[in-house]
């Protein structure tokens, strides 16, 4: 299989598009305007697509790029009115959707058409249960029971009872996937269906939307910003970019070799678990354009590297090869990888700074023997209200030990619920310990940033005002110090210094993110705990965030706690990785030890999960089931229930987390990382 750029690698043998049958869905020319607060948001600006016969086309793009505009108008859900302007044609099984009456496109919708969204909770009613919402679709509750069952949710019958808040994202989302495929529809329109979900999970619905594609026959116009997930299961892969398509190819094509620029940056930018324990951070320069502004060239023009006169007019999506591309540069010359490196930060194409993964663990703190920060058996439960009458306590850390030295960078990773956050709330000093010990320097001085900047940043008060209250009063005594502080601040981290006079309202969240890590840095930590700080980015975002911690890291010398379910990211950013399992480190050691030579089942499984290993979903053994209901955790290993690896003494015995052999490597497991018929003798 061949390898691309961005260390993704396409699916299987694809069935693609028939290439004499009629297409499910014909898109011409399609326009479409939003008027707000007096003026025109062009969110689509003429798209031509077509989606085959039992094709699984991918869609990805930034945010704002026009994507989930497009597929809600193929949904019927944007339709001309007095706020919104549609022009072009949708053509849905021959027939013209923007142009039926009323009764008609709801027929059409019904029988042809399905939907999966990003959050099943909102899609779900919360005031039904589960039977009476499929059961609403399929006419009976045998059928719904046997749709439920034919998209992976256990326990089928028992779950018409609950409510949606009862299941589990995943499950939410296997309902909805039951509820979109049940009358085999022509096409479904699935946005961002896997984004927030755990990485185990989400292996599992894509193996799930791959096996009923070809079970069922339905196509699939999977909506993502996530080239990975689109690699796993996408015969052809579409790139959006300010509401027009920019390239079309076959996926494993697209993914090797990247013809338009925009479609290079965005492969670039992506962080890859297998490109390397050094990759660089290559990152698009620039913003995507504002959408309520003209069509002036190519929308691409201003990040682009390849710029030429031909671009002041827009480019028309034209055959090159064997895919379509909106570029007025040839194949060979939009070909060069590094286009969209780091000009932004003042480097150079290809002068990216390298990564620290995978290097020797250095402990600057060590000298005198003493951690920075350390956990002995720290201990935190809640308690949950289940009724007026009944509550039970929720551990979130279960006996957790850890010591942090000075200067080093730690990433904790895990699934939703292991009890990531409260970690980092508890070495915040957040959260109080139930029982165990925390034990830190007395100069040791914290900040955090969290997962959504925009909602911990005060909205009234202005960026100057947000950083000013965090700098030390002793040492900028006058307004002109504080001044010229926060406008170095807001340079170090990337921003101009005629942001100091915005609200956060005003800025986009990858601005909100900068000026949350500049409010952090003010007070000179000499540790930051950053709480999934990118997993809201677009992925050129993402990168871009990345590369700024790294560098704060490198010129501030602060010791480093980062909170991420994306293993590719703590390969980045990490010299430690700690692996987490409702409330327990299951393993911890160096990065290049745990990513490269896995111990613990666990850890195994969430590497296989990640998303754009290519090949069969189905071939890579994952997990058994979802996560454990936390209020009930299983006896002995609480892995014990969903590990393919278990041994008969799982159920029983509890393990300790102790260290390999002459090694940094910790894992809480019996079979230690041993084969299997080794670790019993066989």
């Amino acid at each position: 299989m061949t390898a691309s750029p961005a260390g993704l690698t396409g699916p299987g043998p694809s069935i693609g598009p028939e290439p004499n049958s009629t297409p499910v869905v014909r898109v011409n020319d399609l326009v479409v305007t939003f008027r707000r607060d007096g003026r025109l948001v062009r969110a689509v600006r003429g798209v031509d697509l077509e989606i085959g016969r039992g094709e699984i086309l991918g869609l990805v793009g930034e945010s704002g790029s026009g994507k989930t505009v497009l597929g809600q108008t193929i949904l019927g859900l944007v339709r001309p009115n007095h706020d919104t302007l549609v022009s072009g044609n949708v053509v849905v099984e021959e027939l013209p959707l923007l142009s039926l009456d009323g009764q008609s496109r709801r027929r059409l919708l019904r029988e042809h058409v399905g939907a999966v969204f990003q959050d099943p909770m909102t899609s779900l009613n919360p005031s039904m249960r589960i039977g009476e919402q499929v059961g609403e679709i399929c006419g009976s509750e045998e059928e719904a029971i046997a749709a439920l069952e034919s998209a992976g949710l256990g326990h089928a019958r028992s779950r018409l009872a609950n409510y949606p808040h009862q299941l589990s994202g995943g499950q939410r989302q296997r309902v909805m996937i039951a509820m979109a495929l049940v009358r085999k529809p022509s096409i479904v329109i699935a946005d961002e269906p896997t984004t927030a979900l755990d990485v185990t999970i989400q292996a599992q619905v894509l193996g799930l939307i791959r096996r009923l594609r070809d079970d069922v026959g339905s196509s699939f116009l999977l909506i993502t910003h996530d080239l990975g997930v689109a690699a796993e299961i996408a015969d052809r892969i579409a790139v959006m970019y300010a509401g027009r398509i920019v390239e079309i190819a076959p996926a494993r094509e697209l993914l090797a070799s990247p013809v338009h620029p925009y479609t290079r940056g965005l492969l670039g930018s992506r962080i890859s678990l297998y490109g390397g324990p050094r990759r660089d951070l290559a990152q698009l320069v620039g913003l995507p354009p504002d959408p309520t502004g003209p069509d002036l060239g190519c929308a691409f023009a201003p990040r682009c590297a390849f710029v030429m006169k031909a671009c002041e007019t827009v480019p028309s999506l034209d055959p090159q090869g064997d895919r379509l591309v909106a570029c007025w540069s040839d194949a060979t010359t939009a070909a060069n990888p590094t286009a969209t490196a780091t000009a932004a930060d003042g480097l150079a194409p290809g002068d990216a700074p390298v990564g620290v993964a995978g290097a020797a663990v250095e402990r600057p703190g060590a000298v005198d023997g003493a951690p920075m920060v350390a956990l002995h058996d720290a201990r935190r439960s809640f308690v949950v209200r289940q009724s007026l009458l009944r509550s039970t306590p929720l551990a979130a850390l279960r006996g957790v030990d850890l010591d942090l030295w000075a200067g080093e960078s730690l990433a904790v990773v895990g699934e939703s619920g292991c009890g990531k956050s409260t970690l980092l709330r508890v070495l915040a000093g957040l959260e109080h310990l139930d029982s165990g010990s925390l034990v830190h320097r007395p100069d040791m001085r914290v900040q955090m940033v969290f997962q959504d900047a925009a909602s911990s940043l005060t909205p009234w008060l202005s960026v100057e005002e947000l950083i000013t209250e965090r700098l030390p009063a002793a040492a900028y005594a006058n307004r002109t110090q504080r001044q010229e502080r926060v406008r170095e601040l807001l340079e170090l981290v990337g921003l101009p210094a005629t942001v100091a006079r915005a609200r956060s309202r005003q800025l986009s969240g990858g601005q909100n993110q900068r000026v949350a890590l500049a409010r952090a840095v003010a007070s000179e930590p000499t540790l930051l705990l950053a709480d999934e700080p990118t997993s809201s980015l677009d992925v050129s975002l993402a990168a871009t965030v990345l590369h700024l911690i790294r560098d704060l890291r490198r010129r501030l010398g602060f010791a480093l706690v980062f909170v991420t379910h994306d293993l590719a990211i703590a390969r980045t950013v990490s010299e430690r990785i700690a692996v987490m399992y409702l409330g327990e480190i299951v393993e911890v050691g160096p990065t290049r030890d745990v990513l490269d030579a896995p111990r613990h089942p666990y850890t195994r499984a969430l590497i296989r999960a990640q998303p754009g290993r290519g090949g069969s979903l189905a071939s890579r053994p994952l997990v058994k089931g979802d996560p454990p209901n936390p209020l009930a955790v299983p006896s002995g290993c609480p892995y014990h229930p969903r590990c393919v690896e278990a041994l008969s003494v799982c159920a029983t015995d509890v393990q300790e987390l102790l260290p390999l052999v002459g090694s940094q490597h910790a894992v809480r497991c019996v079979l230690r990382g041993q084969p299997l018929a080794e670790a019993t003798g066989g």
